[in-house]
């Protein structure tokens, strides 16, 4: 059986991880193919709210195996926090999988990744000072040190050794390779049991016919390649890189289902043609509780992007499509819809500009479609309806879920009867 691809189609934070969720309950196999703890899955279910930040959304079921790919990068002193968390509140973790080739954040990591936007001042791009970029800069550099090399306490000294000979020339405080080691091996101990040849994992899995989800961190704007750099991650979120994050061949992938919010959000600094400006910014931000998961900072909130959002089922060749938050707008009588930007010299383009001065300057045209001023709590008013038909008709794309709350039951698809209520 193919696998299938949840991808973040905006700045990320748009709802992956309940989706992920909802469709775990049928998958027998879970993955993350990229990213760190930089990113958060928030999952309200029956009440109760998860916060996942290594881990798969999968893991909240019993029986389902979560795979940590070769494609992400580890923090094992949060991980390992992470796993207690989940085990204390009654969550086994016996399912997880992770990839002795996937990459450690190391405290130089850290300690660098704060410095350096330190240094930009005014030109920081607002990363979450995890370390992740300079963890995947020594990836790149054939530095870096992966899960199966903390296991080897030989292997992780004379690495350290070698690493902290440069490192701690930058560092305001040194590090003595023999603490640090014995810190790692302590984390290795309850790592161990959990690592394994994930991509062979997966690939069995596939041959049995089993179901098989892979899921990203962040969104496509966000995409090192592809995203609005320098405003980016440092690795790659889109559905492309899933195969080459887990280890399969592209061909077993049959499907890719786009994430995006209603409106659209993003946190940090970099250009965002929709952004909000007066209160309905603050209004959408509240309404849709718009804090990271990770670091708690007030996301940017702006009206739906349907350039942005037609440029990522480009690149991510989705074939369907969840929309999330719609339950936000309720409170709105009238709801801008980007559908072309503006560029500096005066002309109108619906298509995502190649160039980034073209991007920086571009002011979003909008339509402007009736609000429907009532909750959805048993469905979709016409109004509501119309919304989703606007822009899965924009797109050319079928949109498959909905979002219409919090919880993980709020989510209605276009043949169930909530989606025709009048």
């Amino acid at each position: 059986m193919p696998a299938t691809v949840i991808v973040g189609a905006q700045w990320g934070d748009e709802g992956k991880g309940k989706i992920v969720d909802l469709l775990a309950q049928s998958s027998d196999v879970v993955c993350r193919y990229q990213g760190g703890p930089n990113a958060g899955h928030t999952i309200v279910r029956e009440g109760e709210t998860f916060k996942l930040h290594h881990v798969p959304s999968g893991i909240l079921y019993g029986g389902t195996i979560c795979v940590v790919g070769a494609g992400c990068v580890i923090d094992p002193g949060l991980l390992v926090e992470e796993l207690d968390e989940l085990k204390a509140r009654g969550i086994k973790t016996d399912g997880l999988r992770i990839s002795g080739n996937a990459h450690v954040i190391m405290p130089w990591h850290v300690a660098s990744d704060a410095a350096s936007e330190r240094r930009l001042g005014k030109l920081q791009i607002g990363t979450t000072r995890r370390g992740i970029g300079p963890a995947y800069s020594d990836k790149a550099a054939r530095l870096g040190i992966r899960v199966q090399d903390i296991l080897d306490p030989k292997i992780l000294r004379q690495k350290f050794e070698t690493a902290l000979a440069e490192k701690n020339l930058l560092l305001d405080e040194p590090l003595e390779p023999g603490d640090l080691a014995d810190r790692m091996e302590t984390f290795a101990a309850r790592l161990r049991p959990y690592v394994a040849d994930t991509s062979l994992l997966v690939d069995q899995a596939l041959r049995e016919g089993r179901r098989v989800l892979l899921e990203g961190a962040q969104g496509t704007l966000l995409d090192l390649d592809h995203g609005t750099y320098p405003f980016v991650t440092s690795s790659n979120p889109v559905a492309g890189a899933a195969a080459t994050g887990i280890g399969i061949g592209p061909t077993r992938i049959d499907s890719v289902l786009g994430v995006a919010k209603a409106y659209v959000t993003r946190v940090g600094e970099g250009p965002f043609p929709t952004e909000i400006e007066g209160p309905d910014q603050e209004r959408i931000r509240e309404l849709g509780e718009e804090y990271g998961t990770t670091t708690g900072r007030e996301r940017r909130c702006g009206w739906l992007d349907l350039v942005a959002l037609r440029f990522a089922v480009r690149v991510n060749g989705m074939t369907s499509l969840a929309l999330t938050k719609l339950d936000v707008l309720s409170e709105f009588d009238e709801i801008p819809v980007c559908t072309a930007y503006r560029l500096p010299d005066g002309s109108e383009t619906v298509e995502f500009p190649a160039h980034q001065s073209d991007f920086h300057h571009a002011s979003p045209v909008y339509d402007t479609l009736p609000g429907w001023r009532e909750p959805l709590d048993d469905g979709l008013p016409g109004a509501a309806r119309d919304y989703v038909e606007f822009v899965g008709g924009a797109l050319g794309l079928d949109v498959t879920m909905i979002g219409t709350g919090a919880d993980r039951e709020r989510v209605i698809t276009p043949d169930q009867p909530a989606y025709s209520r009048s």
